[in-house]
């Protein structure tokens, strides 16, 4: 039965991700990088601002406190799994189509987050909603499309906010410490109940707290296992490069893949991991304390930087430069991957795998678990939220037990999925985003006020 499964959903995924989004989703990304005159080039603008708080502005949370959160639902096994499990399938040059997929998505993730805070709405209650769904209403006029991308986040969050990782932690739990998954997930759920359950103020409030030091610890990880290496690093580069672009066998123990294998998977790992493009972190956008929408969308395309940039990339060398410096290494699956490559490293490589695979992927489950309520919200208006948020606590036990290609393979299709209608909005909108980028940022009027519709 799990094995017919796999089988639908795997046929579905190759399906979703073929050629067509493929070229929709990267030809989205350098339209806009085009469009929009090369947005990366304000990252370090981008960065000062994030830290930055902005008085007196309108929003729930402040700008960092939304880039916390979306980092948290960001960065998640995507990270680490996920470009192994992209080298496995695709083989090494799947990590270079993977960063450069977040270096374009940085303009598409600038994009979102612009039309998040330019067509969010204020609730009765003085709450501010936003993401997607709303653009397409308020933006386009596409009240079926919105509820579609509504229904395809609210599933979604069950996948690669949830299922996906609670199973990475059980896998790695149960090949490192030999603990039983339905232990493991006992223990996660319990703890992520105890979090949800406090409403968004206690997801924010962790998440903020979580993510600064869990992303330090693991970049400085990252960079002592590539020192231990160093003498492998650079054939890492040149193996990943020139796989990227050939069919050739790889070498340095590595098996030959076709470039369309590495594509694929790279460009899938790399939205799995950065969501630029996927339009979940525009929700938690909406919610940030900003004067004026441009602001926000550079503060928004941090995110896909910190993500892909820095961890992915840095995650992909240690992998790539582990497997040639120790060709016995099976790269079969992911996870398998992942563990055999980390821990070649002594004393460090597996308590670094183990700690960043747990706090990455709790910090996920809590984030998406916001994306997925905002959603259920949007869709019927808060009634089934609390019914909604005992599922999703279910769900993470579910997923430490089941299988993870089945869970891969659905999270690929919801990815797909929830991708399509955003990157459409995009494309109809961008008139809109150029419009306020040439008034807030090209005219260098960044801290003037938003003009209230």
């Amino acid at each position: 039965m799990i094995d017919e499964i796999n089988s639908i959903f795997s046929a579905i995924s190759g399906f979703l991700w073929g050629w067509p989004m493929m070229i929709l989703l990267l030809g989205t990304h350098i339209f806009l990088t085009i469009r929009l005159k090369f947005p990366q080039r304000k990252i370090f603008t981008a960065i000062r601002l994030s830290v930055k708080k902005d008085k007196n502005a309108t929003g729930d949370v402040s700008q960092f406190g939304a880039l916390a959160t979306a980092l948290a639902a960001t960065i998640g096994t995507g990270n680490i799994i996920g470009v192994a499990t992209a080298v496995a399938l695709g083989g090494p040059g799947a990590v270079l189509w993977c960063w450069l997929t977040g270096v374009f998505g940085i303009a598409t993730k600038y994009a979102e987050g612009l039309l998040a805070i330019k067509y969010r709405v204020k609730t009765p209650q003085g709450r501010m909603l936003g993401g997607p769904m709303y653009a397409l209403e308020r933006g386009l006029g596409w009240k079926t499309m919105a509820i579609l991308f509504a229904v395809f986040t609210a599933i979604a969050a069950f996948g690669i906010g949830n299922t996906v990782q609670a199973n990475a932690i059980a896998s790695i739990a149960g090949e490192t410490y030999g603990i039983s998954p339905y232990l493991t997930g006992f223990v996660i759920c319990s703890l992520t109940g105890a979090v949800i359950l406090g409403g968004v103020k206690s997801i924010a409030k962790v998440c903020g707290m979580l993510v600064p030091f869990m992303a330090l610890f693991y970049v400085v990880g990252c960079v002592y296992i590539l020192i231990v290496n160093a003498h492998y690093v650079w054939p890492a580069v040149e193996v990943i490069v020139s796989s990227a672009f050939t069919a050739k066998a790889a070498g340095g123990g590595f098996a030959g893949s076709t470039v369309m294998l590495a594509a694929r998977y790279g460009i899938a790992r790399g939205l799995f991991s950065n969501e630029s493009g996927l339009g979940s972190a525009p929700i938690v956008a909406a919610a940030a304390q900003t004067r004026n929408p441009v602001r926000q969308a550079l503060v928004s395309s941090t995110g896909t930087f910190w993500d892909t940039v820095v961890i992915c990339a840095l995650t992909g060398l240690v992998i790539v430069s582990s497997v040639i410096a120790y060709p016995d290494i099976s790269y079969s699956d992911g996870a398998g991957l992942t563990k055999a490559a980390f821990t070649k490293i002594p004393y460090i490589g597996a308590p670094l795998l183990s700690f960043g695979l747990l706090t990455f992927a709790f910090s996920t489950i809590l984030g998406w678990s916001y994306y997925g309520e905002r959603a259920m919200e949007y869709l019927k208006g808060g009634r089934w939220m609390r019914v909604y948020r005992w599922l999703y606590i279910a769900a993470v036990f579910v997923g430490s037990i089941a299988d993870l290609q089945v869970v891969w393979n659905i999270a690929d299709c919801m990815n797909a999925l929830m991708a399509i209608p955003n990157l459409l909005s995009l494309i109809f909108l961008n008139g809109m985003i150029v419009h306020e980028t040439r008034k807030y940022l090209w005219r260098d009027r960044l801290d003037e006020d938003m003009e209230e519709a």
